[in-house]
């Protein structure tokens, strides 16, 4: 490709978003993403229950997810978000894909040991990934990534190891997955607190959730998160919220490219 001045783009222009969405059950992930503006669902889990949205069905394969994303890069649409649900059930169809691609296949992701598939999985993953970003840049299409979330340990070179949440991939793979993306943010109810006595002088601390749905966007020890746009540490789970702290919303409407 022939660099010139005339190829320069100002880097700050608004650009249709790359989210990942995770939290724990029933916090109310697939309906945010619902909400997004003509969504559209890859599903590799049925998690759509009553929400009434387009999609392609339940995805049984790689190649199922990859043959979806390119009749959305090729075919006349109107839909400007793609939503998959879930990163996580799509990670054993990208092992399955993986190990079969291999002379001779493997017979699982671990056979050749050393975590050496887990590896191997990156390139199929970055498959993926590419395919979503040619959505977003030559379509137009934002992109929300659905997981859900699990607790491990992390081992802070700071402190004593301690629990948080994370989204539930393997390491390698959530770590590229969380470079592609504008934003990580983690979704749960809002917890507080309480001191209750235990008699003989003892006390329990026990949690109570009021109900409130919250969106946070801001790494803590608690959970992993973050986001370039600036956004409130912790919003409403809801899509009005979101969508007005980020830039690509917050402009005048975009037009579809077809």
């Amino acid at each position: 490709m022939a660099i010139s001045l005339a190829s320069l783009r100002r880097s700050g222009a608004a650009s249709p978003p790359r989210l990942l969405v995770y939290g724990v059950a029933g916090v109310g992930k697939t309906k945010l993403a619902a909400d997004a503006p003509g969504p559209v669902f890859l599903q590799t889990e049925d998690g759509l229950g009553t929400i009434e949205a387009p999609t392609f069905g339940l995805l049984r394969s790689f190649e199922d997810v990859m043959e979806a994303i390119t009749s959305l890069y090729t075919e006349a649409h109107d839909f400007q978000t793609v939503v998959l649900d879930s990163v996580d059930w799509l990670e054993p169809l990208i092992w399955r894909a993986t190990c079969e691609r291999q002379s001779p296949p493997w017979n699982d992701i671990e056979q050749p040991g050393y975590g050496k598939g887990y590896v191997a999985a990156l390139d199929t993953w970055r498959s993926f990934l590419d395919g979503i970003n040619g959505l977003r840049e030559d379509r137009g299409m934002g992109v929300i990534l659905i997981a859900h979330a699990d607790i491990k340990r992390f081992d802070s070179p700071e402190t004593e190891p301690y629990d948080r949440y994370q989204p539930k991939l393997h390491a390698r793979a959530s770590a590229l997955v969380q470079e592609h993306v504008d934003a990580v943010l983690f979704a749960n109810y809002r917890i507080s607190t309480l001191k209750a006595d235990a008699g003989f002088g003892k006390k329990v601390v026990r949690g109570v959730s009021g109900g409130d749905r919250l969106l946070h966007t801001i790494e803590r020890p608690a959970f992993l998160a973050k986001n370039r746009f600036g956004l409130e540490e912790s919003l409403s789970l809801d899509w009005a919220t979101l969508a007005t702290g980020i830039p690509f919303y917050a402009t005048p409407t975009q037009e579809i490219r077809s």
